[in-house]
């Protein structure tokens, strides 16, 4: 770790590989990371009791889980239960258009809420999980939209006018899914903990099927690690 963790952070926290690994990072560097989880009504919901137990397992100086229901928009797979997750699709078709997994301004929402607390924490750091694999699909995993964010952030808040404007940090943008479970590993952090399923049991199981389950196994099989959580 460079240094004592004193420069405060924001992080979006969901309790799955690529956020976790992203707090882990943040905490490596020094961050002192306040973890912040949206329960916006998501039928994966095993995902904010994922991120409370890793905020707490990696040592995030504190935890925050905010209510915004999104299932009034409703239009994705995610926040509407009449509209079946995806399952089974060949890895090719796994980065072709705009997913039904998609929650519409998800993280446009979420980023703004990130940036709210961020400048009472007077934090200028903001670290958000997206990765390559994920751009591909969503439009609000793109570079070109966490860059077009930060200049808004830059613009629209009191931080930004009268100090150091906010940075958007997404360590693993350039990333692949097997690099990301060896960053993951080289951070201590134990997959297993992780939960990436669109579509898990009330157990938590994962369902290996969704997109998001064969991108998670598609990145350990070439890391040539076994996946602890399946």
């Amino acid at each position: 770790m460079s240094g004592s963790p004193t420069r405060p952070a924001v992080i979006l926290l969901s309790g799955g590989l690529d956020s976790a690994t992203t707090l882990a990072w943040a905490i490596e560097h020094g961050h002192a990371v306040h973890a912040l989880t949206v329960r916006y009504g998501q039928r994966h919901e095993i995902e904010i009791e994922r991120a409370r137990e890793i905020a707490r397992d990696l040592g995030a100086v504190e935890h925050r889980v905010v209510d915004l229901d999104l299932t009034f928009v409703g239009g994705s797979a995610l926040t509407d239960r009449s509209i079946e997750v995806p399952k089974s699709r060949a890895e090719t078709a796994l980065g072709d258009g705009i997913p039904v997994t998609y929650v519409p301004a998800r993280n446009l929402l979420f980023l703004s809420l990130a940036l709210a607390w961020a400048e009472v924490l007077d934090a200028t750091d903001l670290f958000v999980g997206v990765n390559a694999l994920d751009y591909s699909g969503y439009p609000d995993c793109r570079p070109e939209f966490l860059a077009a964010f930060e200049r808004v952030a830059a613009l629209a808040t009191r931080q930004g006018i009268e100090r150091r404007p906010p940075r958007i940090r997404a360590p693993l943008i350039d990333l692949s899914k097997a690099q990301i479970v060896l960053e993951a590993l080289r951070l201590g952090l134990d997959p297993g903990r992780t939960i990436s399923c669109y579509d898990p049991s009330e157990a938590g199981a994962a369902c290996r099927q969704c997109d998001a389950c064969l991108l998670r196994a598609k990145g350990f099989r070439e890391a040539g690690v076994t996946d602890p959580a399946i």
